[in-house]
């Protein structure tokens, strides 16, 4: 017969430690509170000195430290420093017990407690759930932790859905808030609503003012830097994407579109742009306005104007993306000669001039020939200003009355909502009754093929519609300054331009078209 003899194990499974040993454990402590008050600092406080003095009075352990997180949430780890470098210590051998008040204290979110919890087993690390009586390397622990923290994860899922509901209720109230410590123009007032900051609302109407006439948002970032007037973050330099935010921020009107982005994971608090999973709620008068409702009006449409443009403009000059080179469509840029002494001038010169094979044979343009030109083929333009003014008051009326667009979109708005109820009449009775699959499918198929047609005559309409309103606004625009106009001569001026001038066309022969806004053109020649 073979003979066995048993050799005795010498390392503990669960500590890792020789079995004879009577080395003390290295234990820490783990603390947090999920809130800043008075109360919970109070109890942070005390779990720290209670887990300071229980561990020193163990004979069989050493104290490490008491790990602690104040102030923060817990359904994830990501933020909470003290637990990271808790965790760091002990991966990297300088733990052997972690003793925390509950599987709550440790983690809310399920995933993060287990994957903590596995690696440090790993490591021969161990956790102690005082509350749960748990000892994580025992055979039950890990069951009795994913029980645990699946409860935990659920309270934190119902604490979650009590706050989105109180948000949404006050979203439905109608009820304003802004982040003010990043929001230019407001602060919050005794009452808890929006107060105008005098000093900040007048950057605000400058970058409006600015834009109206015809800087672009990349110049308005320029001159509010050079100016040295602080960002809503406080920062020096403006980008391009602040200037276009604050353009489309309705809450400048005095109104304020609400739950624009939502919470779609409640354990990572990712955000998302709401596109309509969720609701919307607009409230019109909600806070006072810094801009007056009609002149933010005027401006989304004019964004909506430039970003249709096929001219691109840098905005620094007036003249940039506003000169068509005859020969090759390109537009004029700006060159300098004589850049560094006293000859120094601005050119305009086709873009494409020395591209491809075939030069453009269009002249340069001096910019004080420009503007010259310009009050030249302006002048010749206001020869009868008023009969100007009253064919462009009748076509002003023309291009404002959509009474036919809106009959045309309230039909088919109708005609939606009827397809929408027979679509959702239709899947319901394929899922109450017994119906041929085939007759179901082809008659869904149907409606909604009919649904989209609909709904594509919709969107061309309403594209239509904006198109009429945007060319009439250019036109009210040009109207506007050509009746403030004093008696001739006139004078150059940015405003003037941008408010008269859609394009001018160079040709080679020296021949200058310029096309007004309100259709007109004028020819000068070089």
């Amino acid at each position: 017969m073979p003979k066995v003899t048993m050799i005795p194990a010498t390392i503990d499974p669960q500590t890792r430690l020789p079995s004879a040993s009577v080395q003390k454990r290295r234990v820490a402590g783990y603390a947090r509170v999920s809130t800043g008050s008075e109360e919970q600092l109070t109890s942070y406080e005390a779990q720290v000195d209670y887990y300071s003095n229980y561990i020193r009075s163990r004979p069989d352990w050493l104290f490490v430290d008491v790990y602690t997180d104040e102030g923060i949430s817990a359904t994830n780890t990501k933020k909470r420093d003290g637990f990271n470098r808790m965790i760091s210590d002990a991966l990297g051998g300088k733990i052997d017990l972690i003793v925390t008040k509950s599987v709550s204290r440790f983690a809310r979110n399920t995933v993060d407690s287990l994957t903590t919890v596995r690696r440090l087993k790993e490591k021969g690390v161990e956790v102690y759930f005082e509350k749960e009586n748990i000892y994580t390397l025992d055979s039950k622990g890990e069951l009795l932790i994913t029980i645990m923290s699946s409860l935990a994860q659920e309270e934190s899922r119902s604490i979650s859905e009590n706050v989105t509901w109180g948000q949404r209720k006050r979203f439905a109230d109608g009820k304003v808030s802004m982040p003010y410590k990043q929001f230019l123009g407001y602060r919050k007032g005794a009452d808890g609503l929006p107060e105008i900051v005098p000093e900040e609302a007048e950057t605000v109407r400058t970058i409006y003012r600015l834009f109206v006439e015809g800087h672009s948002t990349n110049s308005i970032a320029k001159h509010l830097t050079q100016h040295g007037i602080p960002t809503p973050a406080g920062k020096e330099v403006w980008q391009r994407a602040t200037v276009e935010s604050i353009l489309r921020n309705e809450k400048y009107k005095g109104s304020a579109l609400l739950q624009k982005k939502f919470t779609v994971d409640f354990l990572q608090k990712k955000m998302k742009v709401n596109e309509g999973e969720v609701p919307q709620y607009y409230v019109e008068h909600s806070h006072p306005a810094i801009i007056p409702p009609e002149e933010w009006e005027k401006v989304q449409l004019e964004l909506a104007r430039r970003k249709n443009s096929t001219r691109r403009t840098n905005g620094r000059s007036p003249f940039s993306g506003k000169i068509v080179c005859g020969d090759c469509g390109e537009i004029f840029g700006a060159k300098v000669w004589h850049s560094t002494d006293k000859y120094r001038r601005t050119i305009w010169q086709c873009n494409g001039k020395f591209q491809g094979e075939h030069k453009c044979q269009t002249p340069h343009l001096y910019e004080e020939d420009l503007k010259r030109y310009f009050i030249v083929a302006l002048s010749e333009l206001l020869a009868d200003r008023e009969a100007l003014l009253e064919d462009g008051r009748v076509i002003l009326h023309e291009m404002t009355d959509c009474a036919a667009i809106d009959a045309q979109i309230d039909t088919i708005l109708q005609k939606l909502e009827s397809l929408s109820a027979q679509l959702r009449q239709c899947v319901d009775e394929n899922a109450s009754h017994i119906v041929d699959q085939t007759v179901h499918f082809a008659r869904y198929g149907n409606l909604a093929t009919e649904y989209e047609s609909l709904q594509s005559q919709y969107e061309k309409l309403q594209a239509q519609k904006e198109k009429r309103q945007i060319q009439a606004e250019v036109l009210n625009r040009f109207l506007s300054e050509i009746s403030k106009l004093d008696i001739l001569p006139l004078s150059f001026s940015d405003a003037l331009w941008h408010a008269t001038v859609d394009h001018v066309t160079v040709h080679a022969d020296g021949q200058l078209v310029f096309h007004f806004k309100n259709s007109a053109r004028i020819i000068q020649h070089t």
